[in-house]
């Protein structure tokens, strides 16, 4: 199962912002390599160390450490990647501090990344049983995406459907 890393929205434009070629390039050895941990984590940290900025690196790390269940470090990559995003997007990287008017959430690069990396330590939070904390991420999300553009619903259905709410079961 050597799928490449899928970054693409359906117009054909990198989700988060461009990707240059030998950083795409480490990302697709870093699938390849997923059977052999290490391999893959130093490949991912390797494009991290070649392109600081790119922002789908942050998400190819934060995802690969979510998916080996190490949790406090995707945790921790996701909240650098936000801080790079705010940095890239020129606003606050404290979500608590975000409005509706921050910026364009609906534009593609750092703000679409921000949202979807929100959405991502939200899911953290919640299995690491912190779920007010998710809860609260997930509530700023409502407030700044109503029309939810990176699929936040199903994480906060879930979240909702752990105190067994009515009409929130998984998604």
């Amino acid at each position: 199962m050597d799928q490449p890393i899928e970054l693409r929205m359906s117009n054909g434009r990198m989700a988060f912002g461009d990707v240059p070629e030998h950083i795409d390039d480490l990302l697709q050895e870093a699938v390849k390599a997923r059977d052999v941990p290490e391999a893959c984590e130093a490949l991912l940290w390797e494009a991290h160390r070649q392109g600081p900025r790119v922002l789908p690196v942050f998400y190819a790390l934060y995802k690969f450490y979510f998916n080996r269940k190490k949790l406090a470090e995707a945790e921790r990559v996701a909240r650098i990647g936000l801080d790079s995003a705010a940095q890239q997007g020129g606003f606050p990287a404290d979500w608590s501090q975000l409005t509706v008017g921050t910026t364009d959430w609906s534009a593609a690069g750092p703000a679409r990344f921000f949202l979807f990396t929100m959405k991502a330590l939200a899911f953290i939070e919640l299995r690491r049983h912190n779920r007010d904390k998710a809860l609260a991420i997930l509530a700023k999300m409502a407030e700044i995406d109503p029309v939810d553009q990176v699929g936040y619903g199903t994480i906060a259905a879930l979240a909702r459907g752990l105190d067994g709410e009515p009409g929130a079961g998984p998604a």
